[in-house]
């Protein structure tokens, strides 16, 4: 088993209120070359909680921070613009509270954090600030909130 100690939070990038099936995600990662899905675990709209890669593997989900982490997803992302909103309904939030806990049981988890926490400092002050993030992703605040 590889050691694993972060778990990272994504969002689908999709609309709010607009349904992104576990099988379409499968699939726009295979596109874009991956073997499979690159998120460990997908979570919808209703709070279903969708395995979808082993946490044995790899995952494909944040460059240059896969080898010890678990990718976790939220279906959504984005309001009814298109513009990045935090989505999530309460089924989604306590979903993801849940299977965070749970991870830390399992694991020796030591950082939980949003895709956007992992950009580069881009002025070396040690803080990866709002100006400096490469995308919004998960478009919440992971560090406050779990």
């Amino acid at each position: 088993m590889r050691k694993i100690d972060t778990v990272i939070i994504h969002c689908s990038a999709t609309p709010e209120n607009t349904a992104l099936e576990p099988v379409a995600l499968i699939k726009m990662h295979r596109k874009r070359g991956f073997n499979g899905c690159g998120y460990h675990f997908y979570i919808r709209r209703d709070g279903e909680i969708c395995d979808m890669r082993p946490v044995e593997r790899i995952g494909a989900h944040c460059k240059g921070h896969n080898e010890g982490s678990i990718g976790i997803c939220y279906e959504g992302g984005l309001d009814a613009q298109g513009n990045p909103a935090d989505t999530r309904t309460e089924e989604q939030k306590k979903a993801m509270m849940y299977l965070v806990k749970s991870l830390k049981k399992e694991f020796p988890i030591t950082t939980v954090a949003g895709h956007r926490d992992f950009s580069p400092d881009m002025n070396g002050n040690g803080i990866v600030e709002p100006e400096e993030w490469i995308k919004q992703c998960p478009c919440f605040d992971v560090k406050s909130e779990l």
